[in-house]
């Protein structure tokens, strides 16, 4: 294990097909079931998992997913069904939008200036 790295990420979903659906076809998440109420997602870096064993808690802390082409993932988000909940923005460094998924999570994708600051 990495010591004080990010190692896992859950989010309590109401429909594990859906959230597989909708990441998958997003981000290009892999998925490996382990029952009926938990999956593991893969990013390729990072793993975590949807749960449907507790209640849907909304909120929590911004996940933050990178983006080399920030207008092409806004664009796959919005084709699975995302709510686009703040448009594109400038920071020091990059650009960032922030999205709604199907369970209400608030998310954000961002990527680097042209400069790579």
């Amino acid at each position: 294990m990495a010591d004080r790295q990010i190692d896992n990420i859950e989010f309590n979903v109401s429909d594990i097909a859906r959230s597989k659906a909708f990441y998958g076809a997003a981000f290009g998440w892999t998925f490996v079931d382990y029952g009926p109420t938990y999956t593991e997602f893969r990013d390729g870096r990072l793993s975590g998992g949807f749960t449907t064993g507790e209640a849907v808690r909304p909120g929590g802390p911004l996940v933050i997913l990178y983006a080399d082409d920030l207008a092409a993932a806004q664009q796959r988000l919005e084709d699975a069904g995302a709510t686009i909940s703040r448009a594109v923005f400038e920071f020091p460094g990059g650009r960032r939008f922030h999205f709604i998924d199907p369970d209400g999570y608030e998310l954000a994708v961002w990527s680097a200036s042209a400069e790579g600051h």
